[in-house]
């Protein structure tokens, strides 16, 4: 017999693992289902993939009580980044102060923030975590749905999430069909310790080959990540450690200062994705599952938060009007709030990728993208208004902010957004 829950999410990645959070904070009974169980998190290791925070989702692990664990471990503030062409002398400036906030955001460790919500998911009672499993056959009914799990357990709910990333199972027992492109470049990433003590700035750099960025982290140490032709990005991986710090002081800038050691190096293909649509009745998609998008500007996680406090609010504004928990109106008003906004910013980044990518065809062309660029690095330093428009949209400030992302539940607005 199928146990009962009111959601099932799917993947307890950062965002499902928020998603269902958010869902149990709101007195849901709660089933996460993931194929293995996290790693205890080891304070004496780091862990090489990191997130730049915005606000928004800062104010997301602040509701649902996840913040102080992440904080009193360790996490780096960012107040300023800049951002510039190799190419020109054309740059800009962001600073948290310009809008009147203390920072940014943080630059915290991916297992971190998995540890941190994790924790309170085994703290509540309402929360069920299926751990090690996986999803075998989903199955939608008139008034249910039932994910079956390959160990042949039965959950039935109201609603599925979900959340298990861009190569989404379940998406696809779903049905939904994505679009999307690879890129021929992959990023390189690296976290290395400098003799310098790290500033409270990121920065990123197009260079004639791919962007560099910079960011933070705790103590003399930060996170490199280095765009670049797959042939290259092979290369430097067969590198010695010396000879990998060698190539890094060459090719970055001198403000990172001298490198003393490398502590690990890892890479990825860079690609974007699309659903095609984001719901159906009782099912909704999250995250990576729903969307993914080039890493240049550090937005993925925050995005995925979003679709979570935004699925949230839709779910819980329509069960405090009566309505049912899967309800088809409740997730459209899901998708109608989130599928534009990521359609925009997945077209925005890949415009930028190819605005900046390598000139392979004729000098003209080299000459007015490059002169397009100047222009656009000048307006945004230039127009105090442009650059502060700029900063809050990457902080989570502007649109139609979900409550959650205010730091608030919606079950404790009283609020409904149209």
């Amino acid at each position: 017999m199928a146990r009962q829950s009111d959601v099932v999410v799917v993947g307890g990645g950062m965002v499902g693992a928020m998603t269902a959070l958010a869902f149990a904070r709101c007195n849901l009974q709660v089933a996460l289902i993931e194929k293995q169980l996290p790693s205890k998190f080891d304070a004496s290791g780091h862990d090489i993939r990191v997130s730049a925070i915005s606000h928004a989702t800062l104010q997301m692990f602040k509701a649902v009580g996840a913040w102080d664990d992440m904080q009193s471990i360790r996490v780096c503030p960012y107040r300023h980044m800049q951002v510039w062409d190799a190419a020109s002398s054309a740059q800009t400036r962001f600073n948290s102060a310009d809008v009147g906030y203390e920072q940014l955001g943080f630059i915290v460790e991916n297992s971190l923030i998995q540890h941190a919500l994790w924790r309170q998911l085994q703290r509540l009672e309402n929360v069920s975590l299926e751990c090690p499993a996986s999803v075998s056959v989903l199955e939608f009914k008139h008034d249910t749905a039932v994910v079956t799990l390959d160990n042949g357990q039965a959950l039935q709910a109201q609603l599925v999430v979900a959340a298990d990333g861009a190569r989404s199972t379940v998406r696809d027992l779903a049905g939904i069909k994505t679009e999307g492109q690879h890129y021929e470049q992959q990023a390189l990433v690296a976290t290395v310790n400098t003799e310098l003590p790290q500033q409270d700035i990121t920065w990123q750099r197009f260079t004639d080959t791919g962007p560099q960025a910079f960011l933070p982290l705790v103590g003399n140490r930060a996170s490199i990540v280095w765009y670049h032709s797959p042939a290259r990005v092979a290369e430097l991986k067969t590198f010695s450690e010396r000879d990998f710090m060698s190539a890094l002081e060459a090719e970055f800038p001198e403000r990172l200062g001298k490198l003393i050691s490398v502590e690990q190096t890892g890479s990825f293909p860079l690609s974007w994705s699309h659903a095609k649509q984001y719901v159906k009745p009782r099912f909704a998609l999250v995250g990576d599952a729903a969307h993914s998008v080039h890493p240049l500007a550090g937005q993925g996680v925050n995005l995925g938060m979003l679709d979570a406090a935004a699925l949230v609010q839709c779910v819980m504004d329509r069960s405090a009007q009566g309505g049912e928990i899967g309800d088809l109106r409740a997730l459209r008003r899901y998708e109608r709030w989130r599928q534009p906004s990521n359609e925009i910013m997945i077209r925005m980044l890949d415009s930028i990728q190819k605005a900046f990518q390598p000139a392979d065809d004729s000098a003209i062309r080299s000459g007015v993208m490059k002169a397009t660029r100047t222009a656009v690095f000048q307006l945004a330093d230039q127009i105090g208004p442009l650059n502060k428009a700029c900063i809050r949209a990457a902080m989570g400030l502007t649109g139609d902010v979900p409550e959650l992302a205010r730091g608030r539940l919606p079950v404790e607005s009283g609020t409904r957004v149209s």
